[in-house]
């Protein structure tokens, strides 16, 4: 009898342990969630927005932070350094950008994705006039590859004058091309209220590839206006150039 009960204890000692190890292989093995706050690095060989130089023509160093919510919402903010406002008439003051964002994504349809939220580009000790400092609001409808964005300011566009209510509407899409490669075609319409001779076109064709935990970056892009000046040589900021970049997120 006394062997029985040992046999007995035995089994389910063994049992237990078994048990215990599966669950902890099964711990193990179990993917580790992502975290919801993100941040990114990158350098660029100009810094270009919505087709225009914004470092005139030169290389430009960035970084942000993003932090996503379980329900579709998110904030963010992002820098880079800049030019364009001491280029402006009695020197602007500002040599960095500083972007602050939030806002709200979710599927509303099968493939189809809505994102909705509201934008804030700050330019310390600009002292322009009016101020550099723009506010819009935005939103993009993304299906499959392509996105199609509407972006409306509620202040001054970029320190130029009466501009309040302008928009600006882009269309681009981004195809995964295998090897890690995705090519970026974009093309994007920039209207200026009350300044007809600001408004103009820009496009856009990148090439990115990940590598080793690295995003490589190289793109064709340009305008379709020559208003837009800076720099003692009074560079045209919307020509036709390549820009290449490499980024990192973690």
């Amino acid at each position: 009898m006394k062997s029985i009960f040992a046999v007995l204890a035995v089994t389910l000692t063994l049992g237990a342990t078994m048990a215990q190890a599966e669950e902890a292989a099964k711990t193990e093995a179990a993917p580790e969630a992502a975290s919801p706050l993100s941040f990114n690095v990158s350098v660029t060989s100009d810094y270009r927005y919505r087709g225009l130089s914004q470092s005139r023509l030169n290389p430009a160093l960035q970084g942000g932070a993003d932090y996503a919510f379980a329900n579709g919402f998110y904030i963010g903010t992002w820098a880079s350094t800049i030019k364009w406002i001491k280029d402006a008439p009695y020197n602007g003051g500002a040599n960095v950008e500083i972007d602050v964002y939030g806002g709200y994504k979710t599927e509303i349809a099968s493939g189809l994705t809505l994102d909705v939220g509201a934008l804030t580009y700050i330019y310390p000790s600009n002292d322009l006039n009016p101020k550099a400092d723009t506010t819009e609001v935005y939103g993009a409808l993304s299906f499959g590859p392509m996105t199609a964005k509407y972006s409306h300011s509620v202040t001054n566009l970029f320190g130029t004058a009466d501009s309040k209510g302008s928009g600006y509407l882009d269309v681009s899409a981004t195809f995964d091309v295998g090897g890690g490669f995705t090519v970026v075609p974009h093309v994007g319409y920039q209207k200026v209220k009350n300044n007809s001779a600001g408004s103009y076109t820009d496009y856009s064709l990148t090439l990115n590839k990940d590598y080793a935990g690295f995003t490589f970056g190289a793109s064709v892009v340009g305008t379709n206006t020559d208003a837009y000046k800076g720099g003692p040589s009074m560079k045209n900021l919307g020509k036709d150039g390549l820009v290449v970049s490499v980024k990192k997120t973690f």
